[in-house]
């Protein structure tokens, strides 16, 4: 009775942290490279929706990647490294990105901001981010948070949202809600990119609520070509490939990391966990938008 009794004691300061840690700095933009088109790559032409340079004109082309290809986990995040330049241009210059996010889904731009650079300019990158994020139970307040804001700003071109604790106390109905809608936005907004999410790590293990909810998100995503943004395996590995299922979103691996390898600290925190767990995540957000800005990895 005593565990089971800390179990949800431990569940409830998860989702108080969601509800009440909105993160700073989430209801602006970034920075202004409005260019009022919804094309995400340097084009030559008039009103495009393409995202690669192509020089045509009203088309959606996506340079022929598959969406299924597009899979931020782990296992990208040493190709960081290898994104050119071109494409990280291209993201400064014509991505309109709407990411709806709480505190833990402040992680990737923690990671982002911890990576700026020259080249890594996220300062520049035209980003809003509202208050909120996936909620709970098939709780669809984001969708009609996006319609709402999409109707306002055209010039978007991705749109992308985070979990909380949402995963964690779902249900296969309450998961299958969010992809329907998901997939509904796609439909009704075509020339947009929407990606999928998982929820992070809450230290329930390999067969929990948490990992089998995400396995659903998981092969929906793979199963209907969809991109998505892997948060949960992301913080499952570490760089030496070594799995820790029971891991909860504190990262203790990591600490063990950096105690025997450099690693970059925060200019203020990672949300709920270490710094390296954000600036893993932020190389794998600066991955998955090349890959959807054309660049082929």
């Amino acid at each position: 009775m005593r565990v089971k009794f800390l179990i949800i004691v431990a569940f409830l300061l998860i989702v108080a942290g969601c509800d009440d840690d909105k993160a700073s700095s989430n209801n602006q933009t970034n920075n202004t490279n409005n260019t009022n088109t919804n094309n995400i790559n340097n084009t030559n032409s008039n009103n495009t929706n393409n995202i690669n340079n192509t020089n045509t004109n009203n088309t959606n082309n996506t340079n022929n990647i598959n969406p299924a290809d597009i899979v931020a986990d782990h296992t990208i995040i040493s190709e960081f490294e290898y994104i050119p330049n071109a494409y990280i241009q291209d993201i400064i210059d014509n991505f309109n990105i709407y990411y709806g996010h709480t505190s833990h889904g402040s992680q990737l731009i923690t990671g982002a901001e911890m990576l700026q650079s020259e080249t890594y300019d996220f300062a520049s990158v035209n980003i809003t981010e509202p208050g909120g994020d996936l909620g709970h139970n098939g709780d669809l307040t984001w969708e009609t948070t996006t319609r709402a804001y999409l109707a306002e700003h055209p010039e978007t071109n991705l749109v992308i949202w985070s979990w909380c604790g949402g995963v964690s106390d779902n249900t296969a109905d309450g998961i299958q809600i969010y992809l329907d809608a998901m997939n509904q936005l796609e439909l009704d907004f075509p020339d947009i990119i929407f990606v999928y999410m998982t929820g992070h790590t809450d230290g329930s293990g390999e067969n929990g609520i948490l990992r089998t909810n995400n396995r659903q998100i998981r092969n929906f995503c793979n199963q209907n070509n969809k991109i998505l943004f892997d948060f949960e395996d992301i913080e499952s590995w570490d760089p030496s490939g070594n799995y820790y299922p029971d891991i909860s979103d504190d990262c203790a691996w990591c600490s063990s990391w950096c105690e025997s390898n450099t690693c970059t600290d925060c200019a203020g925190s990672c949300a709920h966990s270490h710094c390296f767990n954000c600036y893993q995540k932020g190389k794998a957000f600066w991955w998955m938008l090349a890959r959807i800005a054309g660049w082929e990895g």
